[in-house]
């Protein structure tokens, strides 16, 4: 088996993300139901009021959740046997509409604006792989001014297992509201994060690769997952609208994904990540490895003066690995690969501290370098 020397600082930081990833999630979720039904109680004492109000956060989990519930007007009629117009998008020529089909989504949780955090299951027409994929849009997202614009896409990934859920899609994290509280204070876009699985099992790493004799995740992720957004949301044809963010592992495959297709995507916030594959499964396939390492894709895409493509790295002071970001930076951060990095103060390897560095910084970073919706005159 291949071993590099981050591996062993990853599996002694693999223990706290599955603890963060899957472990809490069945007490959480009995300690819920006990706290809801208190929360009951109370608030028939009460009679309602914030009690009441809190239980708005699970209600509906589990009912179909429509995004894009303001689309643009259809076309005008035109002349009976003529072929039919479909509704265009208002300026921007970039801006893509959805393209169908379109998936069925189950709320699994909601936020204090009334936004959903929604599932669906996708069926990798590219890849040939199956998962869960979940999704949340912006208030913004069904604002009618915004019917015709398009959204950056923002891909969410996670550390540890990444099977058979993406933590991103608990609010607990606060990922979503960082993004929301961002856009009132004019710090952030309106991203729509997609959060698919980023694993085919809780057995191996896969590294976000077409690893051969394996489920095709690099196919998943660079091109099933793009195109189910594009499906269901509208967003933007070009790289500009098209970002990952992840940590520990899933962090190493958004930023090999963005060196990988810079003509795809443009950016990416990873956080605490690893910087070459290592996964088990290559053993024998050396080449295929290569050409998913971010250190020779990195250094293709100078030898090549390829598509500007930007790289912010988090990392906090109290987890190890800086000295591999610095290292990767010193040796590839010229030319089109532009990196930065961001520590994070007392922060250690977790999902509640990226996403307190994402509000210090990185979200208001990734935001200047895509472009965001346009709203109608009007």
């Amino acid at each position: 088996m291949h071993q590099y020397p981050q591996h062993q600082g990853y599996q002694e930081q693999q223990a706290q993300e599955e603890h963060q990833q899957q472990a809490p999630a069945q007490p959480k979720r009995s300690r819920r139901r006990i706290w809801i039904s208190g929360v009951v109680a109370l608030a028939l004492l009460l009679g309602g009021g914030f009690a009441a109000w809190k239980l708005d956060w699970f209600s509906g989990n589990g009912e179909a959740v429509s995004f894009g519930k303001n689309p643009p007007p259809a076309a005008e009629k035109s002349e009976p046997g003529a072929p039919a117009t479909p509704a265009k998008p208002s300026g921007d020529p970039d801006v893509l509409m959805p393209a169908g089909p379109k998936s069925d989504f189950k709320q699994t949780t909601k936020l204090d604006d009334g936004t959903i955090i929604a599932k669906t299951r996708l069926a990798g027409a590219k890849s040939g792989f199956e998962g869960d994929v979940w999704v949340w849009a912006p208030k913004e997202y069904d604002d009618p001014k915004y019917a015709k614009s398009g959204f950056p896409v923002l891909i969410a990934l996670p550390g540890g297992n990444g099977f058979p859920a993406n933590y991103w899609s608990d609010r607990s994290l606060g990922l979503q509201k960082a993004i929301s509280d961002g856009v009132q204070a004019g710090t952030s876009l309106p991203f729509i994060v997609i959060m698919p699985v980023l694993n085919p099992d809780a057995k191996y790493y896969y590294d976000g690769s077409d690893i051969p004799g394996q489920a095709k995740m690099g196919t998943w992720m660079a091109e099933d997952v793009p195109d189910f957004a594009k499906a269901n949301f509208r967003t933007y044809k070009s790289r500009d609208g098209w970002a990952f963010m992840g940590s520990s592992s899933g962090a190493f495959v958004g930023m090999k994904t963005v060196l990988q297709h810079p003509d795809r995507f443009k950016a990416v916030i990873a956080s605490g990540g690893e910087i070459v594959p290592d996964s088990p499964l290559w053993k024998g396939h050396q080449a295929e490895m290569d050409a998913n390492n971010p250190e020779k894709l990195a250094k293709k895409l100078i030898d090549t003066n390829g598509p500007e493509v930007y790289i912010n790295f988090q990392i906090g002071t109290k987890e190890s690995g800086k000295e591999r970001m610095t290292k990767f930076q010193q040796q590839y951060g010229k030319g089109p690969v532009k990196i930065t990095i961001r520590d994070i103060q007392n922060g250690e390897h977790n999902g509640w501290h990226y996403v307190r560095g994402m509000k210090e910084g990185s979200l208001e970073w990734v935001s200047k370098v895509l472009k965001g919706p346009k709203p109608e005159a009007g």
